[in-house]
């Protein structure tokens, strides 16, 4: 009687859980996904991505043990070549630690540092409209020199080491200067193309001076040049391979209690601040407005 009663309990507790699960979902196929969107920058704004932010919510995603793999959406015009390399290997870094597939999933743009990060992942599905490439190196300012000469303003910079003001925006450009920038850039353009051809290897269907030039294309050409492995979305993409039922369960990073005003608070002056932002959102808006975004 003993030996029934206790069965009875067992298969009355196991029902419940089993009911418990069903209504959490628990017994379902999950997926989390992990959403980077923004410019590549150190900076710690919202709307960037970077090392900081981006790691401890990718490291979240992977270490779900009920996670047939990790989705990771890309929204990215590019920007910092540093923070793209470092998101890019922290992405592989933990799909082989925790040996979970990386599903990339581009949505508008994945240009530049965006598709940088991108072959991070094991497979890249973009919809068919989505930008991808851009794979170089640009470097972008503004020469004042005229500028103040009208309104009778005279620069005076003071240096130790002859190369200390290359670039100067309120001098004019040197030739020099030009010269070792562009020796800067192409260092950098073959890290890009290193990282590419380490991770997408055999994937590439075309030659170096077609897919390196910094030209970008459209997911549908991507993914005849080997940039791109499918064409599709996330949610349809997700259902194919694990179901109707799977469950897709957004990782976010964890907001601050309280938040310092940033205004003041970085060594310079209220309008050198104001100043700077307003540079800032000029050069992002550039990124996004090269893709018609």
């Amino acid at each position: 009687m003993a030996d029934e009663t206790s069965g009875t309990v067992a298969s009355g507790i196991r029902g419940i859980w089993s009911r418990a699960e069903e209504a959490l979902g628990l017994n379902r196929p999950m997926v989390p996904v992990v959403r980077l969107h923004g410019t590549i920058s150190p900076e710690q704004k919202p709307g960037r991505i970077n090392m900081e932010n981006a790691s401890p919510v990718l490291e979240k995603a992977f270490k779900m043990k009920r996670a047939k793999a990790v989705a990771i959406v890309i929204n990215s015009p590019g920007g910092s070549a540093v923070q793209s390399r470092l998101v890019s290997n922290r992405i592989r870094q933990l799909a082989d630690k925790y040996r979970k597939r990386a599903l990339i999933f581009i949505e508008d743009v994945a240009a530049s540092g965006g598709y940088f990060i991108a072959v991070g992942g094991d497979e890249i599905i973009a919809d068919p409209s989505s930008i991808v490439g851009s794979i170089g190196v640009i470097y972008a300012g503004f020469g004042f020199e005229e500028a103040i000469a009208k309104i009778g303003v005279k620069r005076r910079v003071h240096t130790a080491g002859k190369n200390k003001s290359m670039l100067d925006p309120f001098v004019p450009e040197k030739k020099s200067d030009v010269e070792r920038l562009k020796m800067f850039e192409n260092d950098i353009h073959q890290i890009f193309i290193d990282h590419i051809k380490l991770h997408r290897g055999k994937k590439l269907a075309a030659s170096d001076d077609e897919l390196f030039t910094g030209e970008w294309w459209t997911a549908i050409r991507g993914l005849d040049l080997g940039l791109v492995d499918a064409l599709g979305d996330m949610h349809s993409e997700l259902q194919k391979r694990f179901g109707e039922d799977v469950v897709l369960k957004p990782i976010k990073a964890k907001r601050a209690l309280f938040a310092m005003p940033r205004i003041g608070l970085s060594g310079g002056s209220f309008s050198q601040n104001i100043g700077a932002d307003l540079i800032g959102a000029v050069e992002e808006r550039a990124l996004w407005s090269r893709f018609g975004l």
